[in-house]
């Protein structure tokens, strides 16, 4: 299928750019203004002091999620301020304790690993932010983010049907492609979205951030949701319980610390002796048990996959062949996708089949499709079959 980029925002549009405090953002909101767009920038604040500040023996990473967050915003203010753009925060602190720090606690309890990031792109940044922004009464004709991605058209009808709705597709630098975590963003909202950095490589934007003396350019990037020091204190509300290592047949192997410290194909920081390598193999909430298995065990070719999106809304109505993503950071693997028939009340399962056995499928995160470099689909992985 054949696709065409959506136009960037043209000179005289009104443009609100979501800004981190980052090199990207703030180039994004950079490159805007001397295109001519009048610029509106904005932070969405999440960090509410609910949980106690923390004394660390090394400084904070800039996570998402962070203490630190008063110095990013003071960043961005500072920006806006020199280059002329108005600035607004937004609080979205309640709702992203409720969809993300409560969903992330949740899913590891239950032996799930949880990805926060696709979760707060969909119900924060680009839900949440969107709402205050209407609170605000500021009204705009795009919304852009320094996110590594493109929105595009089909040229024709998607499935059949007459439906051309906006899709996200990879960027440019495939090694900063971000579009994963952007797969659940509804059709009609990014008709008004755009990533302007689609076409840029990473090592361009750190050369034209220096170039225009940006203070973002020196800034390292955030690589979690959270900091190390604060992952024990989300789960602080209940206590943690220890739990046994068994293997495959039941045979307990060793003590681990509680099931949030761990995820599939986990190998580093088990604490157990053995005369080969061992891997988390399955996360048993109701037994409190972790089952470890060598590296052969945890090559899976079947998944299933629960709450599932469907670009434009439109379900196709038979088996597709697409190119499935399992992690952010894996390469996309032929499969074949089919919807699971069952009753009329349950909740839609697809079944995802790859062509050669992929590693460490885990449950709670999300498998995402795509055809020709373009999102299609995706869902989140609930079990995980060796077929």
């Amino acid at each position: 299928m054949k696709y065409v980029p959506l136009d960037l925002p043209e000179s005289g549009s009104t443009v609100v750019v979501g800004l981190s405090g980052g090199v990207d953002s703030t180039l994004t909101a950079l490159l805007l203004k001397k295109r001519g767009c009048n610029v509106i920038g904005v932070t969405m604040s999440l960090w509410d002091g609910h949980i106690p500040l923390v004394q660390a023996e090394k400084p904070f990473h800039d996570a998402c999620y962070s203490p630190n967050e008063k110095e990013d915003i003071d960043a961005c203010r500072k920006f806006c301020a020199e280059t002329g753009i108005e600035y607004h925060v937004i609080d979205v602190s309640g709702e992203y304790n409720r969809q993300v720090l409560d969903y992330v606690t949740k899913e590891y309890r239950s032996g799930k690993t949880p990805n926060p990031c696709i979760r707060c792109n969909s119900f924060i940044k680009f839900g949440a932010l969107l709402e205050g922004l209407k609170k605000l009464d500021i009204s705009y004709d795009y919304f852009c983010t320094g996110h590594y991605a493109m929105v595009v058209r089909p040229v024709e009808g998607i499935w059949g049907t007459d439906k051309r709705p906006a899709m996200i597709a990879c960027a440019l630098d495939d090694l900063k492609d971000q579009t994963y975590f952007l797969y659940r963003l509804d059709s009609n909202l990014l008709e008004k979205v755009r990533f302007p950095l689609a076409f840029m490589k990473k090592s361009e934007v750190f050369k034209l951030a220096k170039e225009a003396g940006l203070d973002a350019a020196d800034k390292k990037e955030s690589q979690d949701f959270v900091d190390d020091c604060y992952f024990d204190a989300l789960f602080s509300d209940k206590e943690t319980v220890p739990g046994n290592f068994v293997n495959s047949d039941g045979v307990v192997l060793g003590q681990h610390k509680g099931l949030q410290y761990y995820t599939i194909g986990q190998r580093r920081g088990l604490g157990i002796s053995s005369t080969r390598p061992l891997y988390v193999k399955k996360i048993d909430a109701q037994k409190n048990e972790i089952v470890l298995a060598e590296k052969a065990d945890i090559l899976a070719s079947v998944l299933y996959a629960e709450d599932f999106v469907w670009v434009g809304n439109v379900v196709p109505d038979s088996v597709v062949e697409a190119w499935g993503k399992i992690r952010l950071r894996s390469k996309g693997a032929l499969c074949q996708v089919e919807k699971v028939k069952g009753a009329a009340n349950e909740t839609p399962k697809w079944k995802i089949s790859f062509f050669e056995k992929q590693n460490a499928i885990t449950p709670g995160q999300s498998v995402v499709l795509y055809k020709d470099n373009v999102i299609i689909g995706g869902g989140i992985i609930s079990e995980v079959i060796d077929e």
